[in-house]
C-alpha cells in the first residue's frame, strides 16, 4: 500500500488491539519516541513489566509494533511502531459485524477520551507558544457530499505537511491534530 493511500482499519481483531488505553499509551510513546523496552514503557506508565510485556504482545500479534532484534539481548526486547499508511480510518458500523460494533464504539469512546484530555491542555499550550497552538472553531453548512469533500480536502492537506519521523526536517515536531465534525441541528 503506497503511503499516500487510506487503510480502512476493518479487521476486527486489529480493532480490538487497539481499544485498550495502556496499548495506546504505549504505540503513542513508540510513535513520538522511537524504540523502547517494557522496563521503559512500564517505568512511564506506571505498570508492571509482566503487564507491559503482555500489551506488547498483543500489538505485535496485531501488527502494529514488531521486536528490533539487532537491539534485544537476553530479556530486553527492544520494540518499535510498524511502519503504517498515515491516513488510516475506522470503519463504519455498516462495514462489522454487530457482535464488533461494540469494540469500535469503545475505541471511539477511548479516543474522545484522550481527545478530552488534550483540549484540556490547549489553553496551557497557547499561552507557552501561540506561534504552535492554533484552534479553530466553527459552524458550515454542507450537503453531504460537500462535507465528504470538505473531509478528504482536510486529510489531503493533513499528509501534505505531515513528514514521517525519519523524513522530518530537523525543525519540526510531532503536533496533535484534531478534527471532529457532526450536524449541530441535532441538539
Amino acid at each position: 500500500m503506497k503511503d499516500d493511500e487510506s487503510l480502512v482499519l476493518d479487521d476486527p481483531a486489529r480493532l480490538k488491539a487497539l481499544a485498550h488505553p495502556m496499548r495506546r499509551a504505549m504505540l503513542r510513546h513508540l510513535n513520538l519516541h522511537g524504540p523502547a523496552t517494557s522496563t521503559t514503557l512500564g517505568e512511564l506508565l506506571g505498570a508492571k513489566t509482566g503487564t507491559t510485556s503482555y500489551h506488547l504482545r498483543q500489538l505485535e500479534r496485531s501488527g502494529f509494533i514488531e521486536e528490533i532484534p539487532e537491539r534485544s539481548g537476553g530479556r530486553e526486547r527492544w520494540w518499535r511502531k510498524v511502519e503504517t499508511p498515515r491516513d488510516i480510518r475506522l470503519p463504519t458500523p455498516d462495514q462489522l459485524s454487530p457482535e464488533d460494533r461494540p469494540v469500535l464504539a469503545e475505541l471511539h469512546r477511548i479516543g474522545m477520551d484522550e481527545d478530552r484530555e488534550l483540549f484540556e491542555r490547549f489553553p496551557e499550550a497557547y499561552l507557552r507558544d501561540p506561534d504552535w497552538a492554533k484552534g479553530s472553531r466553527g459552524l458550515g453548512r454542507m450537503t453531504k457530499p460537500e462535507f465528504e469533500e470538505f473531509f478528504e480536502a482536510y486529510m489531503a492537506l493533513l499528509m501534505k505537511y505531515s513528514h514521517r519521523a525519519e523524513d522530518a526536517p530537523p525543525d519540526a515536531r510531532p503536533m496533535y491534530i484534531r478534527l471532529f465534525a457532526f450536524p449541530a441541528d441535532e441538539d
